[in-house]
């Protein structure tokens, strides 16, 4: 499944590979889809609860932009924001869940993105950003956890994407 945390790039362009898998997911991340697997698929008004942290949305990336933190290390907390909230999800669907399968395919799309960024020599991510990450990935964040229903999530996931790798990957949106 989603791996941990990996060692992550430090370049300010994407790379081919990122670009590539980043087209993928916004063909798997349509409207169409996000509302089927993750609306129409689960009971009225379920949510799911995620931490504080794991929440990123378009106003966070433009707060932390203003806070002149780089492309590459928005990339990378978007990378494991968005990986986790995958997992969020996943955790509470059984394998005969219809969702299942498609978030086990966004699942392995996250695994290759990780692979990508792992061939870069990890360099320093902007403190705050290294402190979300880790906030990410400490199991009991202090319990600042929110309910948030599962196309939210992956709504978030999409637009931050296309905010940071429209431009450098020619996203055509759609």
């Amino acid at each position: 499944g989603c791996p941990g945390v990996l060692a992550v790039l430090g370049l300010e362009a994407a790379a081919p590979g990122e670009c590539d898998l980043t087209r993928l997911l916004q063909d798997k991340l349509q409207y169409e889809m996000r509302l089927q697997y993750m609306k129409h698929y689960f009971p009225i008004d379920y949510t799911v609860q995620v931490q504080y942290e794991e929440v990123l949305r378009p106003s966070n990336i433009t707060r932390l932009r203003n806070g002149t933190v780089s492309e590459a290390a928005l990339r990378y907390l978007w990378f494991h924001v968005s990986s986790q909230a995958v997992l969020r999800i996943r955790e509470v669907l059984p394998e005969k869940h219809p969702s299942w399968k498609y978030t086990q395919e966004l699942c392995q799309l996250f695994d290759a993105l990780g692979e990508e960024y792992s061939k870069y020599r990890q360099t320093d991510v902007e403190t705050v950003v290294a402190d979300l990450v880790k906030l990410i990935h400490s199991a009991g964040a202090e319990g600042r956890s929110k309910a948030v229903r599962p196309k939210a999530l992956l709504d978030n996931c999409l637009k931050v994407m296309r905010m940071l790798y429209g431009v450098p990957c020619e996203l055509g949106i759609r």
